[in-house]
């Protein structure tokens, strides 16, 4: 699996652990940056970034870090084709990708510790689309919204 990964300066502090822990489960990241914190950069750009690559198929998945994490979810799913949430548990990590096909996490670094991030990044890595029909009746009428955007 190639993960592409990034977070604004917020978002430092849990870089380096999930940045392990996604070479550890042997994943090709793809890092979208910064190489290192920039005080007051925009969430938008690496959200951009990330976002970016999932859709061009540079990244099967990607994983956002922010202070919150709501910045960067919202920027992120201004991209067609992604479908980013923000995850502070773990129920809500698996089942974003089960029922929704969510291909980028969002994670505060302001709300969650490192330990928990690594856990919803596992559940996130793991779980995989279910395919119900519900489940995609409901993914086209997302982007039927998409398509929709004025």
């Amino acid at each position: 699996m190639r993960v592409a990964f990034g977070c604004d300066h917020a978002g430092w502090p849990l870089r380096d652990r999930i940045l392990a822990e996604l070479r550890a489960r042997g994943v090709d990241v793809v890092d979208c940056g910064p190489a290192s914190p920039v005080p007051g950069d925009d969430y938008p750009d690496v959200a951009a970034a990330v976002g970016r690559a999932v859709v061009a198929g540079a990244a099967d998945r990607g994983v956002l870090v922010c202070g919150s994490g709501v910045g960067a979810s919202i920027a992120a799913s201004k991209l067609t084709g992604v479908r980013c949430a923000l995850c502070h548990d773990p129920f809500s990590a698996r089942q974003g990708v089960e029922d929704d096909d969510m291909n980028v996490i969002a994670l505060g670094a302001r709300v969650i510790g490192p330990e928990l991030a690594v856990e919803l990044l596992h559940d996130f890595l793991e779980a995989r689309f279910s395919g119900a029909a519900r489940h995609r009746r409901r993914l086209e009428k997302i982007a039927e919204l998409e398509r929709a955007r004025s």
